[in-house]
């Protein structure tokens, strides 16, 4: 597991720690974020491998108290319910408009080649909306686009996301997938991402991490330039 840096600057010990998994043969980050008061933590994305992160949460003592997923593509839930069941955690997350992708997450798995079991979540989110992890509250910001339910989830203290598919470093994330919307994506970058600020450092659902200024500067799709 990838430990994150420390995510601020104060005060020694952070209220917030996160490491990254990849699982799948997608090579999806699944990310464990944990309280350092309470030492509970929550998976957000645990697509599958799970003998791999249950070995990641034993190695670090956090106690998982739920799941949380970003949206329905297989290698971010497909194994989301199976674990909740053999752990007994709630799943929190996604919007219900990403019904349509997890409720196909069977025939999707079977034609990628991966496990995917159907699952219903024990809460579906809406824009504004709040999650808790041990002490921590983190803001759901519900970005569409990649898929018409994903969220993006926000902890304001650690200037810190978790953004799934809808951002990477260097790119965006798909929208040619059924119910995929390119300009509602960039909308939902620049409208409710970028307000958060240039120093906002994010886990995208692949490759490495960067900040949401990096992005601006660089990112060939959605930078400034860009799109002026």
């Amino acid at each position: 597991m990838t430990h994150l840096p420390r995510m601020t600057d104060t005060p020694a010990q952070p209220p917030m720690k996160a490491g990254i998994v990849p699982v799948t043969p997608l090579q999806q980050n699944c990310s464990l974020i944990w309280c350092t008061r309470t030492n509970k933590g929550a998976l957000v994305d645990p697509g599958g491998d799970l003998d791999k992160l249950k070995a990641a949460v034993a190695k670090t003592g956090v106690e998982l108290e739920k799941i949380l997923v970003t949206h329905g593509h297989i290698d971010h839930c497909g194994e989301a319910g199976v674990l909740a069941k053999e752990l007994g955690l709630p799943i929190e997350g996604p919007h219900e408009a990403d019904r349509f992708w997890i409720s196909r997450l069977d025939e999707d798995g079977r034609k990628y080649g991966v496990n995917g079991q159907v699952f219903e979540p024990d809460r579906w989110l809406d824009d504004g909306d709040t999650v808790t992890v041990g002490e921590l509250t983190l803001d759901v910001i519900h970005c569409p686009g990649h898929t018409p339910g994903h969220v993006v989830f926000f902890h304001r203290p650690s200037k810190f996301a978790i953004v799934g598919d809808v951002l990477f470093q260097g790119s965006i994330g798909r929208t040619d997938f059924p119910m995929g919307n390119h300009q509602d994506l960039i909308d939902a970058i620049t409208q409710k991402l970028w307000p958060l600020g240039d120093d906002v450092t994010f886990i995208p659902g692949h490759g490495p991490t960067s900040t949401f200024g990096r992005e601006r500067q660089t990112n060939p799709f959605v930078g400034d330039a860009a799109l002026s």
